[in-house]
């Protein structure tokens, strides 16, 4: 397999440091442009499984407002994020929510629950 060039943006701190790699199959040859070793990480794990935190919102029946805002407690595989974002136009919760209130248990198996991010009160 010939080796590869990919660039990466870390998103572990604000720095977002530009790395650039050289790749043969999943292993990597080179890696340059991260200032610290989070960077490294980064990369590894972007290649071996990449990994993301979703938000989004949920709506609400009687509440103050329509949408309660969500987010993933950790994160989940890249590929299964459009599928929980399909699952989440279906939840609808009652008011009130309260930050940190579990909105989905355990989606699709990787032990990471959906959390309420926000409050929204009752009508």
């Amino acid at each position: 397999m010939p080796e590869e060039k990919r660039e990466f943006v870390c998103i572990n701190c604000p720095r977002g440091c530009e790395i650039a790699t050289v790749l043969d199959g999943k292993s990597i040859v080179s890696l340059s442009g991260n200032v610290c070793k989070l960077g490294v990480k980064y990369v590894e794990d972007e290649i071996a499984d990449p990994r993301r935190v979703v938000t989004s919102t949920v709506r609400v029946r009687g509440g103050n407002m329509p949408l309660a805002p969500v987010w993933t407690e950790h994160a989940i595989p890249k590929g299964m994020i459009l599928r929980l974002a399909d699952e989440l136009r279906k939840v609808e919760i009652d008011a009130p929510v309260k930050c940190g209130d579990i909105v989905m248990t355990d989606v699709f198996g990787t032990g990471v629950n959906v959390l309420a991010s926000g409050e929204v009160a009752v009508k």
